[in-house]
């Protein structure tokens, strides 16, 4: 636990460093939501087909949903979608006629959540 999952549009695919955002979100998550780093998951999903406002194709989007234990507060959670934001923006290289929409979302994972590691 933490599960992230970062959805975006295949027109970022060359300029969207995902090796690199996983690296630096995962410390950045640990910290703020006090957890561990060794517990992140993060899955990147290509989408190729996004509509946004009238449907132009100059428009992507990446989108982060964060899943986490319950319990943190509402200034907690505030700080790291924010947190979370600011990094992405860093890892998404400008692409000349497109316009990137952005976002973040955090959810709190639901008292059945069950885990189990194999190893």
């Amino acid at each position: 636990m933490p599960h992230i999952t970062v959805d975006h549009s295949g027109s970022l695919t060359a300029s969207f460093d995902r090796p690199g955002f996983a690296r630096a979100l995962h410390p950045l998550v640990a910290e703020i939501a006090k957890t561990s780093a060794a517990g992140c998951k993060t899955r990147f999903r290509r989408v190729d087909e996004t509509f946004v406002a009238d449907g132009a194709p100059e428009h992507a989007v990446i989108h982060v949903d964060v899943a986490l234990k319950p319990g943190r507060t509402g200034a907690v959670k505030a700080e790291l979608t924010e947190a979370v934001l600011a990094l992405l923006l860093k890892h998404v290289a400008p692409t000349p006629g497109v316009t990137v929409h952005a976002s973040v979302d955090l959810r709190e994972l639901d008292d059945a959540y069950a885990k189990h590691i194999v190893e």
